[in-house]
């Protein structure tokens, strides 16, 4: 069975380089807090360690509700494969309204209670007090956040990943520049504002990017964010798939949050070497899944027009590919992981924790890309529930056993990056089997 799509190289990289870049431009938001404000002179151990506390809390919610953008992407994929996407012109605006107006009710619910929750990451005294402030203002960006994920979805459905590089890379500059400007200050011009500064600096940048993806949609899609009722009738799907993605994404932050909680509750130290420690993780995460981006916007398509050889090439593909990214991440992980950490931080403490354990955030890389690629593939053909069940399992039996195993033999902060490389590992196996045995049949005997 020849495939009907052509599946190479250069149609890959044509989503996976541009959403590489993006993916990049999104953490570089939370690393460049982290990095500056690593680095104030008042406070700054405090600081960092509100920003990776704090970071962690707004990671769960925009991973919980920015589930959407997967949900879009997949079902605009496959009917743009079946070349029907005409059904689905009113799915977007609708989908986009309840999602923001859910996170509207999260932004002004979680307001209120910021020192509660800080309380449950074990936060204390001036920390607790810098995540309170810190949050007050992130907090607003929260909506701008989810607005600009949906319509990447969009972007990502109609197979264009170049609009999404470009506004990421936008707002990763803004912040950066405003980040110098408003945590440092010019003297004579504007005060140093440090933490709050970085806080301004990271709002400012999500509303410049909700500003041009709304842009770029009105001007150079036919799709419109009008609402139009009644219903499609789709979004009865795209609901029950986001939700399992909202399940899939409350699992997923509850070993972030766990590893969070336990650092914190070891000492400043080692939840400042932590913050550090996933703010790099994030990053080739967000690295290697410009390659998962390309199979999600793919396999849909794909899956749209029935092609199951041109998927199991396209899977095959961006397996190896997403392998290799990872492997050179790992080369030059080893040679500059020093520089790294002292672009974080300069207490001396930190940096001595965060080397310690750096060895095992780079190790599970390779393991790691196999599960973000097939992440990918799969949210692509809407097999939302089996990913729900995967993390379900990869959390419950995996992540958290083997935590609080290693806290009980006295492993103390390697205990949290062991169990992390366990969390991925079920994570990409239980995906990899899952696809062999549904897509193999499929090819040999269409």
């Amino acid at each position: 069975m020849q495939s009907k799509t052509v599946v190479s190289f250069k149609t890959i990289n044509k989503l996976a380089i541009p959403a590489t870049i993006a993916g990049i431009a999104e953490p570089v938001l939370s690393i460049t807090d982290t990095a500056i404000v690593g680095n104030i002179p008042v406070d700054g151990l405090e600081s960092l360690a509100a920003v990776g506390i704090v970071g962690s809390f707004l990671s769960m919610l925009i991973w919980v509700l920015g589930q959407t953008r997967s949900a879009i992407s997949s079902i605009i994929s496959q009917y743009l494969g079946a070349d029907n996407l005409e059904l689905v012109a009113d799915l977007p605006a609708q989908a986009i309204y309840l999602n923001i107006a859910l996170s509207i009710v999260l932004l002004t619910s979680t307001l209120f209670f910021a020192e509660e929750i800080f309380i449950l990451f074990k936060a204390s005294g001036k920390i607790l007090d810098y995540c309170v402030a810190y949050y007050s203002i992130r907090v607003w960006g929260f909506p701008l956040t989810l607005f600009t994920f949906a319509i990447f979805g969009i972007f990502r459905g109609l197979q264009n990943t170049f609009y999404p590089m470009v506004i990421a890379i936008i707002g990763a500059l803004v912040n950066i520049v405003l980040d110098v400007i408003l945590v440092y200050g010019i003297e004579g011009y504007i005060p140093a504002l440090y933490l709050k500064g970085a806080a301004y600096a990271s709002l400012i940048a999500q509303a410049v990017m909700a500003l041009l993806v709304f842009y770029l949609l009105r001007t150079k899609t036919s799709i419109s964010l009008k609402l139009k009722l009644p219903f499609n009738t789709e979004i009865r799907k795209l609901i029950f798939m986001s939700l399992n993605l909202f399940v899939r994404a409350i699992a997923l932050n509850a070993a972030l949050i766990l590893a969070v909680r336990e650092a914190t509750a070891l000492g400043d130290q080692f939840i400042g070497a932590h913050t550090i420690a996933i703010n790099l993780w994030l990053f080739s995460a967000f690295f290697i899944d410009g390659y998962a981006a390309a199979g999600n916007g793919m396999s849909g398509k794909l899956l749209g027009a029935k092609d199951y050889k041109g998927l199991w090439i396209l899977a095959k593909k961006v397996f190896v590919y997403g392998v290799v990214i990872s492997v050179v991440l790992v080369a030059l992980g080893f040679l500059f992981y020093k520089p790294l950490g002292r672009m974080f931080s300069n207490e001396p403490i930190v940096l001595q924790t965060f080397y310690g354990i750096f060895y095992l955030v780079i190790l599970g890389l390779p393991m790691n890309s196999i599960a973000f690629i097939f992440d990918g593939l799969f949210k692509g053909l809407g097999e939302m529930k089996y990913l729900r069940n995967v993390l379900l399992a990869a959390t419950f039996l995996g992540f958290i056993p083997v935590l609080y195993l290693g806290k009980f033999l006295g492993w103390g902060f390697y205990a949290i990056w062991i169990a992390f490389m366990v969390w991925m590992a079920i994570r990409g196996g239980a995906l990899v089997i899952k696809f062999w045995q549904k897509f193999k049949p499929l090819v040999q005997n269409p």
